[in-house]
């Protein structure tokens, strides 16, 4: 199965990308063929494809199902297990956020709440605090407000999105409509 120029270019990208968002190149180069691909790929096609061993491509699809970007899916009269990406691509955007979040933000979260329980004992230690509870406050708020942007349909999220600094004249003229100038 040849990759055209374009896949290639593609598959190589996100190889190089993946080794910077966390993942090997190997599971970035993967989980791109299978973005690309039309049709839903078996193990075998994708270490023909990208020339990987068979162990280590059932590697890497075992990590691309456990951050949910990869589906499982049976044939009629096929045994193999064949895989293929969410088809929207705000649904993966939501899942990789959902994922980094409970692999990333969770547990500093919960470190900075159970950090801060405790009493600070001097005032080198009272200074960490502090800036401990502003790190808390300020996950805490974007998380929040990641909540209820999460929740929004994709079409009224695009377009949030694409207001950008429209949103700051809004909210200023919804103040000065306050009377908060």
């Amino acid at each position: 199965m040849p990759l055209s120029p374009q896949t290639e270019r593609f598959v190589l990208h996100f190889g190089e990308m993946g080794s910077r968002w966390g993942v090997n190149r190997t599971v970035g180069q993967m989980y791109a063929l299978l973005f690309l691909s039309p049709q839903p790929l078996h193990a075998d096609d994708i270490a023909e494809a990208l020339g990987f061993s068979r162990s280590n491509v059932s590697m890497g699809l075992k990590e691309l199902q456990s951050w949910r970007l990869v589906k499982l899916i049976h044939q009629i009269g096929d045994r193999r297990d064949y895989f293929e990406t969410p088809k929207d691509v705000w649904e993966i955007f939501r899942i990789l956020m959902e994922e980094k979040r409970k692999r990333e933000i969770d547990p500093t979260l919960t470190m900075l709440r159970d950090t801060l329980l405790e009493a600070p004992m001097g005032e080198a230690e009272a200074y960490a605090h502090e800036r401990m509870d502003e790190m808390l406050k300020l996950i805490e708020l974007t998380t929040g407000w990641f909540d209820e942007v999460h929740s929004l349909p994709p079409e009224t999220l695009q377009r949030l999105m694409r207001m950008g600094t429209k949103v700051q004249k809004v909210l200023d003229f919804a103040g000065k409509l306050r009377g908060r100038d």
